[in-house]
């Protein structure tokens, strides 16, 4: 992901724009992209600041408060499919979509992938 802009230039943009020069001219006098220069200009005017605000942090995962149903699930019923899985989560309230279980499960070290054992023989 890219680095927000630099502070001090944010400050001089806002700067410009309150001095009185348009959007466009500021943004070619700064190098930066008219609705850059627009954002930051009404970020100022409605916070007092032009700083960028805070990027990523720690979402929490939606499945974890349900780690242990879905692993006891699964270990009562080993072959369960993931849409299986996402229908009986649907009816225990907590819809998620195939990915997030999927992540879940790798998380988990919970493989779907097909082994030997279960290998077709072959045409005869």
């Amino acid at each position: 992901m890219a680095r927000p802009y630099s502070l001090d230039l944010r400050e001089r943009v806002v700067l410009a724009v309150a001095s009185g020069e348009s959007c466009r001219s500021v943004s070619r006098t700064f190098g930066v992209s008219v609705s850059s220069v627009v954002k930051w200009s009404q970020r100022y005017r409605k916070t007092g600041s032009a700083a960028a605000y805070r990027m990523g942090g720690n979402r929490p995962w939606v499945l974890e408060p349900e780690r242990d149903w879905l692993l006891a699930r699964l270990a009562e019923k080993p072959d369960l499919t993931l849409h299986a899985l996402l229908s009986e989560l649907a009816d225990r309230d907590v819809n998620v979509c195939c990915d997030a279980l999927w992540r879940f499960l790798k998380r988990e070290g919970i493989s779907f992938k097909k082994n030997r054992v279960r290998q077709r023989a072959g045409s005869a």
